[in-house]
């Protein structure tokens, strides 16, 4: 016997749906990594901030809030809701932004850079991960965005 879901009536219908989500199938690893990405950037502002904000303040704060952003991505993405599927988007758009002006400022004046932080030189401390990240992160979403209006569409269909 199939599953079946409630209806808007609190009947049951046809067998539930599964329904596309940020944090499903390969969203798992991108959650993973975002997690082990924003651990790892916590830890080292945390560390920066703490140790040795003297020498640099600018770059440590921007690892501060490249971690930040990072929970909020991995987070956003693990729930899957509409609320959160935006505010991961504008937090990857975010983070593309800063990969790119940070890691472009760095390369340009490293003078101001006189610390690394987890954007400078476009993410290469980090293999490149920052950059490469929300590009995919961004091409998740929409996949996943496609698909959900593509289910909506299959479930109005069969309601008719």
């Amino acid at each position: 016997m199939s599953e079946q879901s409630p209806t808007p009536s609190g009947t049951t219908g046809e067998p539930a749906v599964e329904r596309p989500h940020t944090g499903h199938g390969f969203g798992r690893v991108l959650v993973a990594v975002y997690g082990l990405l924003a651990l790892a950037a916590t830890g080292r502002s945390i560390l920066q901030i703490t140790e040795y904000f003297d020498r640099a303040p600018v770059p440590f704060l921007l690892s501060a809030l490249a971690a930040l952003i990072y929970l909020v991505a991995t987070i956003g993405l693990a729930r899957g809701d509409r609320a959160s599927v935006r505010l991961a988007t504008i937090a990857l758009t975010v983070e593309l932004v800063g990969v790119l002006v940070v890691g472009t400022w760095s390369v340009v004046r490293p003078e101001a850079f006189p610390e690394k932080t987890v954007w400078s030189h476009f993410g290469a401390g980090y293999g490149y991960v920052p950059l490469v990240l929300p590009l995919v992160g961004l091409w998740w979403i929409r996949r996943t965005a496609r698909a959900t209006a593509a289910s909506d569409a299959e479930v109005a269909r069969s309601a008719d």
